[in-house]
């Protein structure tokens, strides 16, 4: 096997032509066998395998710089870079990463999961090296989502004017996440290829000159070109955008050709300053499901069947993976994921309710929109990866007597605060901002999970902050916030909860829930963790101690009756919940306590510690962080033992 036996990445040069081939069916059955058995990122690694050989073949990574963006087209770069011999622990608690990160080998400069980013980090890497006197190549590969964002913009525009050494590869595989969108297009209408790279007598005036003279590529590249090219019309006039942003454009080429690829990288490697290099792949190229459907398997769970639909030469003969889970025994609680509550509940209002638009920025399935957009594609916004603008056309939506949902990842809306700030807050406008997958993400691990939500817009004046205990909250927490009349801001986590049905009290603005009353400890949870702390009272309950839960419901506006009552009234208050301690729901008790007479209670907050959390399983990073049940349990004990409010009588 050519692949096992690579330590470094100059071991890829020292191969026979030859075996080049072969090395990629390899890399492409190990990232097959991998993710069948871990999940992963399937279609965009298998779609840079060509790329991310022949750029291993003619850079000397890691003396000079490889910056991929997004970081989920990072497998065959890790399968190059030292690392087989671990890659069978990918997103795994304790394994690899299923993104770049620069603590797992010097060959990723950089721990990236978000878009938009490799182009700023790779331009001031090498005006770095420049200052430095070092002569290094740098090369940021970006796929066709991601150079439209604002960012890689910003990032182009500065590129341009300082000129240096960098190469720009556009990974252009007709297909993001959810189908890249925008105007950023007829830039590329005006190509300028030189004989050394396409062997044409002269350049093209009109890329459609251009694709007609590339063999074996045709109509598809001109349908993929136009439809990117269509994302700069607005920006500036057409085919000019390149000559004023100073760059040199070369393309297009086929990122399968790996020959063709080694060649035109080799050429690129000699040619000084700023250049841009087109190239386009098929997203999940070898896996015939992947290839069809490329969204389906952009995110792969476990033992998805689509082993047997690939190309002979990467098949994989057989796959040990998990057995499914056992059946839902009788009378067990039927369970669902909270973004399918929140997917019918907005569809259910939205059948209602004309005024009910939807926002996403490039993620519709991750946020569940994507019912909505082909039941309502006239209500229906995907801005691609452009958090900020998303954001802030939602405010300007509500100005045209629209009722807008922008639902955003948790740690992407991070990108889009200025926004909330100055576009909805500061306005007044009745946005509802829902983010998914708030809390731990899981096997994506630090990149994705959504941990300072609560602690960042508690410092925006005006914004409403809620979460559901529950999927019968959930369901109930959108239709009131989209009756609010202002901004609001709604967090649910990537995870499933029990189905809606349960009978619940109103939801009513800053009111918390008493889930059951106790005597002298007082378990408060925001979200999810309302269940945490119920089952963490019930624990307690063996050791003589019976706890007050509530379910706080809103982080802002706090219930300040309520909790000035548990202040007074108990000893312990202990407030949990599944988001940074530092700013969080738990700074906002003890803020409140701060400014009330009559306390009595000591305040001890549970949450996610001062530090970025790795990737494993969410139930499993939750007991590390001691925020299951047991933990809390175990937490609570040690709060009694450690202050004699309790005597000796506990734990």
């Amino acid at each position: 096997m050519i692949l096992e036996q690579l330590r470094a990445s100059s071991d890829v040069k020292q191969l026979p032509a030859a075996q080049l081939p072969e090395l990629c069916n390899e890399i492409r059955r190990k990232i097959l066998a991998t993710v069948t058995k871990n999940g992963g990122h399937l279609g965009s690694s298998m779609g840079v395998v060509e790329l991310t050989v022949a750029l291993h073949r003619v850079y000397d990574f890691p003396t000079d710089r490889l910056f991929l963006d997004t970081g989920h087209q990072c497998y065959p770069h890790k399968l190059l870079t030292g690392r087989f011999d671990r890659f069978a622990t990918l997103r795994q608690k304790g394994g690899l990463s299923g993104f770049p990160n620069k603590d797992e080998s010097p060959y990723d400069l950089m721990t990236s999961g978000h878009a938009g980013t490799a182009i700023s980090m790779a331009l001031g890497a090498c005006l770095g090296d420049a200052l430095a006197g070092a002569k290094k190549k740098t090369v940021a590969v970006v796929g066709d989502a991601s150079i439209v964002s604002g960012m890689s913009l910003e990032a182009l525009n500065s590129a341009g004017h300082l000129d240096r050494d960098l190469l720009i590869i556009l990974n252009d595989n007709e297909q993001s996440i959810g189908r890249t969108v925008g105007a950023l297009s007829r830039v590329l209408s005006k190509v300028r290829l030189s004989k050394l790279y396409s062997g044409a007598k002269h350049a093209m005036e009109k890329l459609e000159e251009l694709v007609a003279r590339i063999p074996g590529i045709g109509k598809g590249v001109e349908k993929s070109v136009h439809e990117l090219a269509d994302h700069l019309r607005h920006v500036i006039a057409p085919g000019k955008i390149m000559d004023a942003l100073g760059f040199r454009y070369f393309g297009i080429y086929d990122g399968h050709d790996l020959g063709g690829m080694v060649e035109v990288l080799q050429a690129m490697h000699e040619q000084p300053g700023v250049k841009l290099l087109h190239v386009l792949t098929v997203k999940g190229k070898g896996v015939k499901g992947c290839e069809e459907d490329p969204l389906a398997l952009h995110g792969a769970k476990p033992g998805d069947s689509f082993i047997l639909e690939c190309d002979s030469a990467c098949k994989v003969d057989k796959v040990d993976v998990e057995a499914p889970p056992a059946a839902k025994k009788p009378g067990a609680a039927a369970k669902v994921e909270f973004s399918r509550v929140f997917t019918d509940t907005l569809l259910a209002e939205a059948a209602a309710d004309p005024r009910i638009c939807a926002i996403t920025a490039g993620m519709p399935d991750g946020t569940g929109l994507r019912t909505f957009s082909e039941r309502y594609p006239d209500r229906f916004f995907n801005v691609g990866i452009a958090e900020q603008h998303g954001v802030a056309f939602a405010s300007g939506l509500t100005i045209g007597g629209r009722k807008p949902v922008c639902a955003i990842y948790s740690t992407f809306m991070q990108r889009g605060f200025d926004q909330v700030f100055h576009e909805v807050a500061l306005q007044r406008n009745p946005v509802v901002l829902m983010m998914s997958h708030g809390g731990l993400a899981g096997d994506d691990g630090q990149t994705h999970h959504g941990l300072f939500d609560i602690a960042y817009l508690r410092t925006i004046p005006g914004v409403v902050l809620l979460a559901p205990r529950d999927g019968a909250e959930l369901e109930a927490m959108v239709r009131f916030a989209l009756r609010h009349d202002g901004p609001i801001a709604l967090r649910y986590p990537k995870a499933a909860t029990s189905a809606p049905g349960r009978a619940i009290a109103p939801i009513e603005l800053g009111r918390a829930e008493v889930v059951r009353e106790g005597e002298e400890i007082a378990l408060v949870g925001y979200g999810v963790m309302s269940e945490t702390a119920l089952e963490a009272a019930q624990l307690l309950e063996a050791t003589g101690q019976r706890c007050t839960v509530v379910n706080a419901r809103f982080a802002r506006p706090l219930d300040e009756q309520l909790f000035g009552r548990l202040l007074a009234d108990h000893r312990l208050v202990v407030t949990l919940e599944e988001g940074a301690i530092a700013g969080g729901f738990g700074s906002a008790l003890l803020e409140l306590a701060s400014r009330l007479d009559g306390v009595h209670a000591r305040v001890r907050c549970l949450g996610i510690p001062d530090r970025f959390i790795e990737h494993g399983a969410r139930a499993e990073l939750l007991a590390e962080l001691g925020l299951n049940a047991t933990g809390v349990r175990d937490a609570i004990l040690g709060f009694m033992r450690e202050t004699a409010l309790f005597g000796t009588a506990a734990g």
